[in-house]
């Protein structure tokens, strides 16, 4: 694969057979980091599970002490008073039937929705769209709450939402390049703290089994999982 000169110079910085500690780890992301634009800082962290078996899937959500750098279009399915309370909250649309008919119009101009318990056999039918792109409210995920401006606040904040794939690896931005590599540090131990609280009682041996951050355009580098779990306790 033919690479960019810029990628090409950021990859002689990092030692890409190393693992590093997570304040190392996040001084050379960002040093790597050379895009035009303000580029995002992941985490990819494979975890020691059997993808296959329910009981061992991780998904969860975390408030990140300095958020994501970015700012999210909520929208929300909800009527009566919690339809003013969505609104209040900062909700880009709000609605019943209406909503999701528009949705199925076409219309997807938002990144998250959130629903009250009541309207979710509406948001239901809009599974073949909301689904695949990530977007179906979830109440373990506090999307699905008659607390509804709680949850649109707690959006609006930022909060990382993750989940295993099929590969048994959780993804999720821990914040921006701009950010300083302190709040960077910050967001990525929240991150992985909450990663080890929902360890599955089912899962064997080592839990985290290996872990990278990266840039959106830069390479990866690879944290200690042995430095990281010890590091948790």
């Amino acid at each position: 694969m033919k690479r960019t000169k810029r990628y090409s110079e950021a990859l002689e910085k990092l030692d890409r057979d190393k693992t590093y500690d997570f304040a190392t780890s996040i001084s050379l992301i960002k040093e790597t980091a050379t895009a035009r634009f303000d580029e995002t800082i992941e985490c990819a962290v494979r975890l020691g599970i059997d993808p296959r078996k329910s009981d061992q899937l991780v998904r969860g959500a975390t408030m990140l002490p300095h958020g994501l750098g970015k700012t999210e279009r909520v929208i929300a399915f909800a009527k009566g008073e919690k339809e003013k309370e969505a609104r209040d909250a900062g909700a880009q649309e709000v609605g019943s039937d209406d909503l999701a008919e528009k949705i199925q119009g076409g219309w997807l101009e938002f990144d998250r929705v959130v629903a009250t318990p009541d309207l979710m056999g509406v948001v239901g039918k809009l599974g073949r769209i909301l689904g695949p792109r990530g977007m179906m409210p979830n109440p373990k995920l506090g999307s699905v709450s008659f607390e509804i401006g709680k949850a649109i606040e707690e959006i609006m904040a930022e909060k990382a939402e993750f989940r295993t794939d099929k590969n048994g690896i959780v993804h999720s931005s821990i914040g921006k390049a701009s950010f300083t590599e302190e709040q960077l540090v910050e967001n990525l131990t929240v991150f992985m703290e909450t990663l080890m609280k929902l360890k599955p009682a089912a899962s064997k041996g080592r839990y985290l089994s290996s872990i990278a951050i990266s840039s959106s355009m830069g390479p990866g580098l690879k944290v200690d999982p042995v430095w990281a779990t010890n590091a948790m306790r």
